[in-house]
């Protein structure tokens, strides 16, 4: 639930902050428009005031996932959302929103609001960084990433489907978009899908596009992924998660390199190449019957695995090196380093989230650093703190359940104490970590 301030100065507040800033009644009918909002969209106050969002902003979450409608039927707020506009001249634009419900002074529902802002520059930083990726952004020096590193260049020379497995954060993208850069269509679109966040109603045209009148709000032509990709390289992230009639329609354009938009008379030919990414097994999902096996052997042409992080922790401090490079350019920091206490703390981490994981304690570390340095305060709670440890090999010294890396924290807390005869307070200052957290530890690995 959102409030506005003091109403002496919300007025002044409304209009001058550099956020888009509109508010609805329960309909959706725009009630307020501010400054911000008016630049960014193209469109004045005395335009929208009135008229339903939906009409000004026209965004496919509009229809179907309007993040503005959940925050006033449900309540739920929502931070940060990227989301596709189309301005007042036609151009598209990405915006992050924010929304919130709005109450009166009684408590009652009287609408919503949301704040938003512009994306472009960032949009367009991103869009340097990535065009640039190639097999030497695939940042490794672990003998597990070597034979993905010397693939990559031969694949990407081929027009093949390629089937990139792994668990979600291990980069799966990266090398999507390293294939397509080193390869002849390097010069022409990438775009890139993620599959498992297309519900099966949009999935069709969000996939092959449709025609003007192919439904009721089909006002006009739509391209979609694949006449988007025309000439370079579409990327099917979560190819795993599609649905059975989805992927008849699939293996039909892999197959006759041809695609028919929904509503359309005609089929269209695709000039595309195909890589595809999915976390699942496919050959087991096969075997279940819950992946056709002709669209398997279709995708799988060359498959490439990637090794969670893991499985190769000497790369941590190799990513860190480059998170830090990469946030320092999108968010116009200077931050030189990580300190030693910092990058411990990341070794002892079994990132279930892996790589994606580690770019993310080091993008929180941006956010509260105050100075140049990222320090072990910097991280997140949950790397400081006490971790979860995996289900993995059972250990019979403890009778629990540990991994490699929970069975050798075990035997280096086991010597810490035997270095301090048992008292809690040394050894924990010997760790680095605090009495409570040692205390936890060996009550989790039975360490008395």
């Amino acid at each position: 639930m959102f409030n506005f301030p003091d109403p002496r100065f919300s007025s002044i507040i409304f209009e001058h902050i550099p956020h888009g800033i509109f508010t609805v009644d329960k309909e959706g009918t725009i009630t307020s428009f501010n400054r911000a909002a008016e630049k960014i969209t193209g469109w004045s106050r005395l335009e929208v005031i009135g008229t339903q969002c939906a009409k000004v902003f026209r965004s496919d979450h509009c229809e179907h996932s309007c993040f503005l409608r959940q925050s006033i039927e449900r309540g739920e707020q929502h931070r940060d959302q990227e989301v596709v506009i189309t301005r007042k001249d036609g151009n598209e634009l990405l915006i992050s929103v924010s929304t919130a419900n709005l109450e009166d002074e009684n408590g009652r529902l009287v609408g919503g609001v949301e704040m938003f802002r512009d994306l472009t520059v960032i949009a367009e930083l991103r869009r340097q960084i990535q065009s640039s990726y190639t097999s030497q952004d695939i940042i490794s020096k672990s003998a597990a990433m070597r034979g993905v590193r010397e693939l990559v260049p031969l694949v990407a020379r081929s027009r093949s489907t390629v089937l990139v497995e792994g668990e979600p954060g291990t980069g799966k993208e990266l090398v999507a978009r390293a294939i397509h850069n080193l390869g002849p269509r390097r010069d022409q679109p990438f775009v890139a899908v993620n599959c498992g966040a297309l519900p099966d109603s949009l999935a069709e045209s969000e996939l092959f596009g449709y025609v003007k009148g192919a439904f009721t709000d089909a006002v006009k032509n739509k391209p979609g992924r694949f006449a988007l990709a025309e000439g370079g390289t579409l990327f099917l992230d979560e190819v795993g998660e599609i649905s059975p009639a989805m992927q008849i329609k699939l293996l039909r354009v892999l197959q006759e390199r041809e695609y028919m938009p929904l509503g359309g008379v005609a089929p269209v030919p695709a000039d595309v190449r195909v890589l595809a990414a999915t976390n699942r097994n496919l050959a087991s999902e096969v075997s279940y019957g819950k992946f056709r096996q002709d669209l398997f052997y279709r995708l799988n042409i060359v498959r490439i695995n990637l090794p969670p992080l893991r499985a190769r922790f000497e790369d941590v401090p190799l990513l860190v090196a480059r998170f830090i490079e990469k946030f320092n350019a999108l968010q116009g920091r200077r931050i030189t380093s990580i300190s030693e206490r910092a990058m411990a703390q990341l070794l002892r981490h079994d990132y279930p989230g892996n790589v994606r994981e580690l770019e993310n304690a080091i993008e929180h570390g941006f956010v509260v650093c105050g100075g140049s340095v990222i320090e072990r305060e910097d991280l997140p709670p949950h790397i400081i703190g006490e971790q979860v440890a995996p289900l993995g090999l059972p250990d019979t010294a403890t009778g629990t359940d540990m991994g490699p890396l929970q069975g050798a924290e075990a035997l280096t807390i086991r010597e810490a104490l035997a270095n301090h005869h048992g008292i809690r307070t040394l050894a924990a200052k010997e760790l680095g970590i605090s009495r409570n957290t040692l205390w936890r530890k060996m009550k989790r690995y039975e360490i008395d």
